[in-house]
């Protein structure tokens, strides 16, 4: 096996796209190998790498059925849910929390919050 095609930034070849190109014509690579690397210089660390897949390889996006929709739904309302208070907090439960706004900062009343106000400043 020979190594990968390497082509600098903006030189590649017509015929291939990257993983995000692919998605944005309706493709994914469909089980192909990476068919080249495309590398951005840069000054002081290594080169950007981009993988890029052949085109006429690519296989159309499969289609989301009804199964796939009701296990994305059930998924993003699994982040939503607070551990604490098992209540849907309306957002995403950053990690770094762990909870809701509201079970983490319990000394802060809803009569107290605003937009512009921080939980960590003093008032």
């Amino acid at each position: 096996m020979g190594a990968l095609p390497v082509y600098r930034w903006r030189l590649a070849p017509d015929g291939y796209a990257t993983y995000r190109q692919l998605r944005a014509l309706g493709l994914r690579p469909g089980g192909q190998s990476v068919a080249a690397e495309l590398q951005r210089p840069r000054r002081q660390r290594g080169p950007l790498v981009a993988y890029l897949y052949r085109i006429d390889r690519a296989k159309p996006v499969r289609a989301m059925t009804p199964g796939r929709w009701a296990a994305l739904a059930k998924a993003n309302a699994a982040r939503r849910t607070c551990p604490a208070c098992r209540r849907d907090a309306g957002y995403v439960i950053p990690a770094s929390l762990g909870m809701c706004s509201t079970c983490a900062f319990p000394d802060n009343s809803p009569e107290d919050a605003s937009w512009n106000s921080s939980p960590h400043t003093a008032r």
